[in-house]
Formats: C-alpha cells, sequence, structure tokens
C-alpha cells in the first residue's frame, strides 16, 4: 500500500510534470509534449525495466529466467520472435493486450511484478521497419535501462551507438548484462567483462554495473547462472518498497532532462532575438548616420549657396554703385534725350535681369554638384541596408525540433521585408516628396520611369531649384520695385540701402529654407524607411515578451524539480536504510 506520503510526493511530481507540458506545448515539440504525455500516464505503472539489445543477444531468455516461472513468457526461437514492444505486467490472470500494432501488455500473476514492470524490446539492428524507432521513443519513461549484449561479442558498434543514444540524450541508468555465459570460458569470459566496464567507463558511467549470466544455466537450476547476484542487485537497488519512490525519481531526472532541451532551446531563441535586436540596431544607426552626414552635407551646401550669393550680390552691389554716381546718371539722363533705351531706369532693369541671370546660374551650378553628392550618399546607404537584410543572422532554424514555428515566422517576416524594402526602392513614388510641393516649394519634378532611387536626385534638384529660383525671383522683383520709381541719381542712397536690405533678407531666406527643405526632405525619407521594419519590430516586441514568460516558467519549474529530487532522494534513502 502506498503510504500518505508518497501519494502527497506522486501528485507533486504529476504536477511539475504537467507545467512542464504545458511549457512544452509552447515549445511546439511533439517530441517532447509526447514524451511528457507517456510519464503521465505511466505516472502510476510500477518501476520501469526495458530490455535493450541486439537481435538474438538472448534478451527474451533472459527475461524468461529472470521472473522463474518456468513459462516462457517471452517467445524465444532460433529466428528473431520479438517483433513488437512487450511490456511485461502484473495481473491476476494471464492475458495478453494489443495496444497498438508495435505495442502488446502482457499481464502475468507474478509477486515481483508487483514492483517492477518489463519491456521486452526488438533488437537494436532490427530491421523490421519503426522497430528501432519505437524502441527509442521508449527509452524516455524507462526507469533502468537493462542493456544485454551476447557475452561472446559485446563489441557490436550498433549495440554501443543506442548505448550513446540512451546516455547522452537521456542520461538513464543502465545496467549491462553478458548473456550466455554458457557458451564461453571463465577467462575469455572476465577478459569481456573488463572490456565492456572499460568500455562504459569510457562513455562516462560512474562505476559500471555489468552481469554475467546465462538464462540456459538458470532454467536448469545451475547455482553459477548468475542470477542470485542479478537479484540481489535489484532487491537492494530497487525492489523492497524502493520502486515507488525511485519511480519518481526516475520521473523528475526525465523531466529534468526535458527541462534542460526547453531551456536549450529558449536560450536559441533568446541568441536569435539579441542578434535580430543588433541587427535592428544596426539598421537604426546606419539611417541616424547616413541623415547626419546628409544633413552635414545640406550644411556645407548651403554655406557654398550662401557664398555664391554674397559674391554675386556684392559684385551687383558695386555695380549698382558706380551706375548711380551722380556723374553717370547725368550723362545717362543727357542720353536719354535722344534715346529712351539710354535711361537710368532702363540700364536698373536691364542690370537686375542681369544679376538674376548670373545669379540663378551661380546658384544653379552648386545646387547640381551638392545635391548629386547627397542623393549618391542616401542612394548608397539604401542599398548598404538592402544588403543588411538579406544578410541577417538566422540562429533559430525552422528544421529545429523545438520553436520551429517561430522560426518559421520570423522566415516569413525577413521575406517579407525583403520583398517590401526591394519593392519601396524600385518605386519612385517614394522619393516624391509630395507635402513639399502641397506648401509651394516647387513645381513637382518629372522623373522618368525606373528605379525609384534614381529619384532622389531628380527630387532634390527639384526641390533646392524651386526654391532657390523662387527666392532669387523674389528678390529680383523687390529690387525691381525700388528701381521702378527711380528718376535722378538724388536717390541713389535710398535705392542702395534698399537693394542691401533685400539682399539681406534673401539671404536669410535662402539659408533657412534650403536647409529646412532639404532637412525635412532627408528626415521624411530616412522615417519612410524606417516604417518598412514595423512587422519586424513588432516581432521583435512580441519576441521580447514571450522569451521572458518562457524564461519565467522555466525557472519556476527548475525550483520545483529542484525541491522534489531532494525530497524523494531522501524519502529513498530512509527506506533503503
Amino acid at each position: 500500500m502506498l503510504t500518505d506520503q508518497l501519494k502527497a510526493l506522486r501528485l507533486e511530481v504529476e504536477g511539475v510534470v504537467l507545467s512542464l507540458n504545458r511549457l512544452a506545448v509552447k515549445t511546439g515539440s511533439t517530441t517532447i509534449t509526447s514524451t511528457l504525455r507517456d510519464i503521465l500516464d505511466r505516472i502510476h505503472d510500477p518501476y520501469m525495466f526495458v530490455i535493450v539489445g541486439e537481435v538474438k543477444a538472448g534478451k527474451s531468455s533472459f527475461i524468461n529466467a529472470l521472473l522463474g516461472t518456468g513459462q516462457e513468457i517471452c517467445k524465444v526461437a532460433p529466428s528473431p520472435m520479438t517483433d513488437t514492444i512487450q511490456q511485461i505486467v502484473y495481473g491476476e490472470r494471464e492475458e495478453i493486450i494489443s495496444i497498438n500494432p508495435y505495442l502488446k501488455r502482457i499481464k502475468q500473476p507474478i509477486d515481483i511484478l508487483k514492483e517492477i514492470a518489463i519491456v521486452d524490446t526488438p533488437g537494436t539492428n532490427t530491421i523490421i521497419e519503426h522497430h528501432q524507432e519505437i524502441t527509442e521513443n521508449f527509452i524516455p519513461v524507462s526507469d533502468l535501462i537493462v542493456f544485454v549484449f551476447e557475452a561472446k561479442n559485446p563489441y557490436r558498434q550498433s549495440a554501443w551507438e543506442f548505448f550513446d543514444f540512451i546516455s547522452e540524450e537521456w542520461h538513464k541508468k543502465v545496467i549491462f548484462v553478458l548473456q550466455q555465459k554458457d557458451l564461453m570460458n571463465d577467462e575469455d569470459l572476465k577478459v569481456n567483462e573488463r572490456g565492456v566496464l572499460e568500455h562504459a567507463t569510457k562513455k562516462g558511467i560512474s562505476k559500471p554495473n555489468v552481469f554475467c549470466v546465462s538464462a540456459k544455466m538458470e532454467i536448469e537450476a545451475n547455482p553459477d547462472s548468475g542470477y542470485d547476484t542479478l537479484r540481489l542487485f535489484i532487491e537492494q537497488n530497487i525492489t523492497g518498497g524502493q520502486a515507488p519512490v525511485l519511480k519518481l525519481i526516475s520521473n523528475l531526472e526525465t523531466g529534468q532532462k526535458i527541462h534542460q532541451q526547453i531551456g536549450d532551446g529558449i536560450m536559441l531563441r533568446r541568441q536569435q532575438y539579441e542578434a535580430d535586436l543588433k541587427f535592428r540596431k544596426e539598421i537604426t544607426g546606419s539611417l541616424d548616420k547616413q541623415a547626419s552626414k546628409s544633413n552635414d552635407q545640406v550644411d556645407m551646401l548651403v554655406e557654398n549657396l550662401v557664398a555664391a550669393y554674397e559674391r554675386n550680390s556684392s559684385e551687383f552691389e558695386e555695380e549698382l554703385e558706380n551706375g548711380l554716381a551722380f556723374t553717370t546718371v547725368i550723362k545717362k539722363s543727357f542720353s536719354a534725350i535722344f534715346d529712351k533705351s539710354q535711361s537710368t531706369k532702363r540700364w536698373l532693369e536691364h542690370a537686375a535681369k542681369t544679376f538674376e541671370s548670373k545669379l540663378n546660374k551661380a546658384l544653379g551650378q552648386k545646387l547640381d554638384k551638392g545635391v548629386i553628392d547627397i542623393a549618391d550618399d542616401v542612394q548608397q546607404m539604401a542599398k548598404i541596408i538592402q544588403l543588411k537584410i538579406q544578410s541577417s543572422q538566422t540562429i533559430l532554424k525552422n528544421d529545429q525540433d523545438l520553436f520551429s514555428d517561430i522560426a518559421d515566422q520570423r522566415v516569413n517576416v525577413l521575406k517579407d521585408l525583403q520583398a517590401s524594402f526591394s519593392n519601396f526602392l524600385e518605386n519612385e513614388e517614394n522619393f516624391i516628396d509630395k507635402k513639399v510641393f502641397e506648401q509651394g516649394s516647387g513645381a513637382a519634378p518629372k522623373i522618368a520611369t525606373g528605379s525609384g532611387l534614381a529619384a532622389i536626385g531628380v527630387m532634390l534638384t527639384a526641390l533646392t531649384q524651386g526654391a532657390v529660383f523662387d527666392i532669387t525671383g523674389g528678390i529680383i522683383t523687390t529690387i525691381g520695385l525700388i528701381f521702378a520709381g527711380v528718376s535722378v541719381g538724388l536717390q541713389r542712397k535710398k535705392i542702395l540701402k534698399a537693394f542691401n536690405k533685400a539682399v539681406g533678407e534673401g539671404k536669410q531666406q535662402l539659408e533657412s529654407e534650403v536647409k529646412s527643405i532639404l532637412k525635412d526632405y532627408i528626415n521624411r525619407l530616412k522615417g519612410k524607411i524606417d516604417r518598412n521594419f514595423y512587422r519586424f519590430d513588432e516581432m521583435l516586441d512580441s519576441e521580447k515578451d514571450q522569451i521572458e514568460v518562457l524564461n519565467k516558467s522555466l525557472g519556476e519549474i527548475e525550483s520545483k524539480i529542484s525541491a522534489l529530487l531532494k525530497t524523494t532522494r531522501s524519502s529513498a534513502e530512509s527506506i533503503k536504510a
């Protein structure tokens, strides 16, 4: 009968396995969730021995002899007989139940089966489809693996490869049995026994337990069969009241291993998140750096424009001063008596038009060079970002058992990002800043069909030339109004003063408007480029929250497993004592 303490422990173990299963469901791993469901389904079963080994290693004979009923519970024949997994459990009467095409449950009224269940598996090197796969699926829910070798040849590669799976994947408790020792002399048997001990030790088993037995000698009641030593080991280490607690320990240790697998999966997912976050920060950094560089180029362009503006204005002012000198005005007034085109007014109108032409030409040359440099850098930055998207680091793969759905989602988000960004770069409409034109800063540019990136230079040229020519045109209009009332040289100082005022205001307008227009365009284009990443950003935000939730659950479960292992191991020691 189970004690109240054991019942309580079992409920706690069941609870922690359920919590682990809920966490495993979030990983999308069908393998892990299936294993955890098997543990829950078998948590009330007896302590489970799983017998493994190659075909014809003598597993079925070993089981028949171990149960000691004199019956052939597991069929034995010259050719391989075990074509399914056979779970031998206690029952009030003999019964064979077919669970599925690969699993039979054999009930036997044998006392030892009240504490343990025995699972007979097909050979590890079986050629029958699915059998090794089914055997491997049974390993995680086992409590003790009994590895049966032919005593005369315990070194077969396939057997030790299967041992590696058991040991490395699940860290299961293993004992080794050299069956059919009756076919060897004592000296050769000892050599092979030492060989298995050394082999198991090299593979990480601390103090391996190796038993040399003969099912044939046991059935013949030969005291040297080796079964007494094996049964004593089972009695001292498993049965005698220990088995139920040991099973709980085994379940917790399997849970601990699964917990580690999930933890490794979450760690990979976090590494992917951190790589994606770093990638996203690099994109933001590239955009910020390019925007800053482009804005510096705008400042330099404006400095060059202002310098050209001041130089041309100074030259024109000097021309005005000379042209409006008293003697010059008198000469022009005298000449105008005979030729109206020689009047001071006509000269001023002509000089203003010449000034406008020279100014626009000088500023246009500066604009062309400056805009090309800015456009080239912005285009280069967009291409670099496109390459960064294409070469983003993939850590979490969609062929992994854990979080393959998350890896798939990420792949789809990246594919969409690559496609949308390529379309963005090709679409010239993305580089035509209609907002600027709505504000009346120039006529919308005519852009030839082609790559959208090529539109940047056309767009910047249209913006700056439109703004600059509007400004210079406004200055000339103002100067024209000043000149309109000129008739005598006595107005020279008034004209020059008004000219300098108009030129000064034009300079300020040129500097502020060109800076504002270009920098606003650059910042809005930066925003447009950045908005291509909105789904990627949503994925990052979601990943951050989900990983935090997963890690919290992982930590809570780890604490519960550790505490329960300490309690159950203490209980097992008490029972053994």
